[in-house]
């Protein structure tokens, strides 16, 4: 249910589908900061994702450690 709601809300907001679930990961990153989702919610999210195979590209994280 949890990730039902969250795909409307993003095509709601972005007016078409995720194409992936990474897309749904970086959405609830971006409602979090900007305030629309509480740490709860955040967190109830990221988990169900990350279920799903959700990730952030290495990348981000080889930049960070440089």
């Amino acid at each position: 249910m949890l990730v039902e709601d969250l795909i409307h809300r993003f095509q709601l907001a972005k007016k078409q589908p995720p194409l992936h679930v990474n897309e749904l990961l970086d959405f609830i990153q971006k409602s979090y900061i900007y305030g629309e989702f509480s740490i709860v919610e955040y967190k109830k999210h990221f988990f169900e994702l990350n279920k799903l195979g959700a990730e952030k590209p290495m990348s981000l994280f080889e930049k960070i450690r440089s």
